[in-house]
């Protein structure tokens, strides 16, 4: 199990080809808190990330769950913000501005920009998601998204909470 993080790239591209076999060596832990947390403090510390952390399906609400940075909204309906809208049309959003975003739940007035991923179940279900903010405006690109969906694509079948 890593237990320190290695991170030697400057570009983004290369930071991520180099932490997601480290990440992917965290998701093995078999308790989903805390496989959830280290993957959470390990996004944050290689990015600096103003919050990144998940939120698990319970019922018809997300509901927080492992995270890195400062306090976040601990439930949000089906359908409702960036979180509840990636929940509900099972793909990645990201939003350049998240003032521009319709029903965008404002858990920290720093976020300007947020990118969501599902994280689905073995059934193909939406189980939670991966919530990342950043304090900049289009701060997320394609890079983001696809290395994302890759480490969401690893969770998946390891069931990010117990189902």
């Amino acid at each position: 199990m890593t237990e320190t993080l290695i991170l030697t790239a400057t570009d983004k591209r290369d930071r991520y080809a180099e932490l997601l076999p480290q990440l992917e060596a965290l998701a093995e832990e078999s308790d989903a808190v805390a496989r959830q947390a280290n993957l959470a403090a390990a996004l944050h510390q290689a990015f600096g990330w103003h919050w990144v952390g998940f939120y698990r399906v319970d019922g018809q609400q997300l509901v927080l769950g492992p995270f890195q940075g400062p306090v976040a909204c601990t439930r949000i309906p089906f359908g409702r913000g960036v979180c509840g809208t990636a929940w509900r049309d099972k793909c990645t959003l990201v939003v350049d501005d998240v003032d521009a975003f319709p029903g965008h739940i404002a858990c920290s007035s720093l976020s300007r920009s947020e990118i969501v991923v599902p994280v689905f179940d073995r059934e193909g279900q939406v189980a939670g998601v991966l919530d990342v903010d950043a304090v900049d405006i289009g701060h997320f690109d394609d890079i983001d998204r696809n290395a994302l969906e890759q480490l969401s694509a690893r969770l998946t079948g390891l069931h990010p909470y117990p189902l």
